[in-house]
């Protein structure tokens, strides 16, 4: 029996946060066991933001790095780069002329947008076009996504079936994969941990940034003695991921009072650090070697071109390009 097709997409903006770690990176390596499985760098995409040259370059190589170092074995995962294949931003063109305005003005990131009354480009409006072209093209069975980022797998699926109406069946429709133990996972402000929020702890962080975050998070003023309610407690909350072993002591001692937010705090700093430190030094390893991102990338490029440009002649011929 085949294993069934797993896809998902990273934007390269940004350090990751232990918060992407737990919503999405791990269900990557763990999913690639049972999945084949492609990831892609979303380089298009982190366009709409970002317009240094060097930066996004050097992001792309950061989040490569990100992704060797968690686990992810090329050997096993197609692991590229969007913009290494036209094939997207092509087949984005001709979901654009079956797709009308008022559709897309439905789009979280759009009306987002307008609500904070930016100027908004038109690769911002088209983003879930160019998404669903990214996931259409290879045929996933399911796309592991955030709680809130449902809606681009839901564009996909719509976009499908409007194609597979108007020239006959060829898309198949992905299911959305969303763990619920971390669909959220709170930031030190107990906002959802988010890069723009400024709440987040950097999943490769040295000790000291760790600590000092975690000393950060907000809680509310009860005493060492008092009796807390583990369930509204920010640090209790990130417990709940690095704590497993300590939980349930946790928890008595939180009902039961006699533990401070200090003791809570430097308890979990202790052991998010347990947690980041194989990866965070794997990471370095992996950084040593100039040429690792190259050939992850060029072997992933090759595979996923396999594919895409398998659809897209099957696409072609469907909307009558190929005489």
């Amino acid at each position: 029996m085949s294993k069934k097709r797993l896809l998902s997409g990273v934007k390269p903006t940004g350090r990751p946060h232990v918060g992407n770690y737990l919503g999405a990176m791990r269900q990557f390596v763990e999913l690639s066991k049972t999945h084949e499985s492609f990831v892609f760098v979303a380089d298009y995409h982190a366009l709409n933001i970002i317009h240094d040259a060097a930066e996004l370059a050097q992001l792309t190589n950061d989040v490569v790095l990100d992704y060797l170092a968690i686990g992810l074995d090329p050997e096993e995962v197609v692991l590229f780069k969007q913009s290494d294949l036209p094939i997207h931003t092509e087949l984005c063109w001709i979901f654009n002329t079956l797709t009308t305005m008022p559709y897309l003005m439905r789009a979280h990131a759009y009306k987002d947008a307008e609500a904070k009354n930016k100027e908004i480009n038109v690769g911002t409006f088209d983003y879930p076009m160019l998404m669903a072209a990214d996931i259409l093209l290879y045929s996933p069975d399911v796309v592991p996504v955030g709680a809130d980022q449902k809606q681009h797998v839901e564009f996909a699926r719509d976009t499908a079936e409007k194609f597979n109406r108007t020239y006959g069946d060829t898309f198949k429709l992905p299911e959305v994969f969303t763990p619920k133990e971390v669909a959220i996972v709170p930031g030190v402000d107990g906002q959802k941990m988010s890069k723009s929020y400024g709440n987040t702890i950097p999943l490769f962080a040295e000790d000291d940034e760790i600590r000092k975050r975690a000393m950060s998070i907000v809680t509310d003023s009860k005493g060492v003695e008092e009796p807390k309610d583990p369930e509204e407690c920010n640090v209790f909350a990130l417990h709940k991921h690095f704590s497993p072993n300590d939980i349930v002591n946790l928890e008595k001692r939180y009902r039961d009072g006699g533990i401070g937010y200090k003791e809570s705090k430097d308890i979990l700093a202790d052991n998010i650090i347990s947690f980041v430190t194989p990866m965070r030094e794997k990471r370095k390893e992996l950084e040593a070697d100039k040429e690792i991102v190259q050939k992850t990338l060029a072997k992933g490029y090759e595979k996923a071109h396999a594919v895409a440009s398998e659809k897209m002649q099957e696409i072609k011929k469907k909307i009558g390009v190929i005489i």
